[in-house]
């Protein structure tokens, strides 16, 4: 299976969370900052991971940028999954997570979206919160699992 996980990140958090994911499947994996991805990458994928931090509510200009130049059927036949980095704060639920907002704009491409998930920050420039790494591979695991 080919993989690719495309993720954004302002402190490193993100990119940590996209490493553990690469880390724990298996098959031909590629971990990507999101502005040094090719969408024409995207064609010889079987599973398109995208991850970015939560700003408002929203996933960073770059991912939005990234999602929004696809061809609206550029994902058919292909399995998603989206996550996102988010503060644990009630308050912040108010705005909604960027994850939700990724699945929901990957799933318009014609996504087939097996998961979405968020995962915690300590604070705004991190660090992330304890057992989130493991909990990023284990969730990783999972997904791909029920892709089978």
């Amino acid at each position: 299976m080919k993989v690719l996980i495309i993720y954004d990140s302002a402190h490193g958090n993100t990119e940590k969370i996209a490493s553990s994911i690469g880390s724990a499947i298996s098959g031909d994996i590629k971990v990507a900052h999101v502005l040094k991805v090719d969408p024409s990458e995207l064609k010889s994928v079987d599973l398109l991971i995208v991850g970015s931090p939560t700003y408002g509510g929203r996933p960073t200009p770059p991912v939005k940028e990234l999602i929004y130049k696809l061809d609206k059927n550029s994902l058919d036949g292909k399995s998603v999954a989206a996550f996102d980095t988010r503060l644990p704060h009630r308050w912040v639920k108010i705005f909604g997570f960027a994850a939700q907002k990724i699945a929901k704009s990957l799933k318009a491409k014609g996504g087939n979206l097996l998961a979405s998930e968020g995962f915690f920050v300590m604070g705004g420039n991190g660090p992330l919160k304890e057992g989130e790494l493991e909990r990023a591979a284990s969730w990783a695991k999972q997904s791909v699992k029920s892709k089978d």
